[in-house]
């Protein structure tokens, strides 16, 4: 498997960080999980807009990686994944330097490194289809949300706790708010209109988020980006999570209580169709997986 580091592609198993790399030691680091779907990299330049953002809050010395989005579709090409659905992973740290927990001067190079893997979305088709049990757990992150660094801790206990509960999903809540999961956002329907928490740094401003919110406006259904308040989640006819890997799907029991039916309802079922269709009119468009397995590109 190939793959990207500090600007060089090499074998992924040739990769070596240093020990005295900051992402290594404090978690002084950004993330960044592109979808491809066959002949589409889904919304990069998005992506990279919010890498470029922590990058910024973070003071990283290189604060623009735009730069990063012909490098991975090179990956695709170069691991044969151009006609299959893949992953593309993005991590890039503040760089190597004596353990100090102030930054280094001067500012060191920041390490990047990039690494593409199929995916099977079959698992996430048969969710999108039953939807999911979920269940609330305090929002014990820090207030940085808005970032996504690789400080995961408190979605990794979350998640855990999920899995002990045959749940597919945490949801975190904050002051009597749900705010979102530990790998996605949250969506509420109440009187036919999308609720879901307003961008601030509590939340991670996610890509298909975003998506959704548009495709509700198509749509002509109601979007209201407010809070969520936990006392009234059982007014909701419908609850639903979007992410790169999850797409939209809907959560028909909460902590072991039936959401609305207790089965997909009709607006994530919406959400879903114009969500396909979306990706499916890109991938037209941007076709440009064929040009490269003729080698033009």
């Amino acid at each position: 498997m190939t793959a990207y580091f500090n600007g060089r592609f090499m074998d992924k198993d040739e990769v070596r960080i240093s020990p005295d790399d900051r992402g290594f030691l404090f978690s002084d680091s950004l993330y960044e999980v592109i979808r491809y779907y066959p002949g589409l990299l889904f919304r990069p330049e998005a992506h990279i807009r919010r890498l470029n953002h922590g990058a910024d809050h973070l003071k990283f010395a290189c604060r623009d990686f735009s730069h990063l989005v012909p490098v991975a579709r090179d990956l695709i090409r170069q691991n044969h994944l151009f006609d299959q659905d893949a992953l593309v992973y993005i991590q890039v740290t503040r760089g190597p330097a004596p353990r100090n927990h102030a930054f280094p001067d001067p500012e060191p190079e920041p390490t990047v490194y990039m690494c593409v893997s199929s995916f099977d979305p079959a698992g996430k088709d048969r969710q999108r289809k039953t939807g999911i049990n979920a269940i609330t757990v305090p929002d014990i992150r820090w207030v940085r949300c808005d970032m996504k660094t690789t400080g995961l801790t408190a979605n990794v206990l979350a998640s855990q706790q999920a899995a002990e509960k045959k749940a597919g999903e945490a949801i975190f809540v904050r002051d009597g708010v749900l705010m979102e999961g530990t790998h996605s956002n949250f969506m509420a329907v109440l009187d036919n209109t999308v609720i879901t928490a307003p961008l601030s740094n509590y939340i991670l401003g996610g890509i298909t988020r975003e998506t959704v919110l548009d495709l509700c406006r198509d749509l002509d259904i109601r979007v209201f980006q407010e809070p969520v308040y936990e006392n009234r989640i059982h007014l909701a006819s419908e609850l639903l999570i979007t992410g790169t890997t999850t797409e939209i799907i809907p959560i028909v029991t909460l902590n072991t209580k039936p959401v609305g039916k207790g089965t997909p309802g009709p607006v994530a079922k919406a959400i879903q169709a114009a969500f396909s269709s979306r990706i499916q009119q890109l991938q037209k468009q941007h076709p440009w997986f064929s040009s490269m397995k003729k080698g033009f590109i």
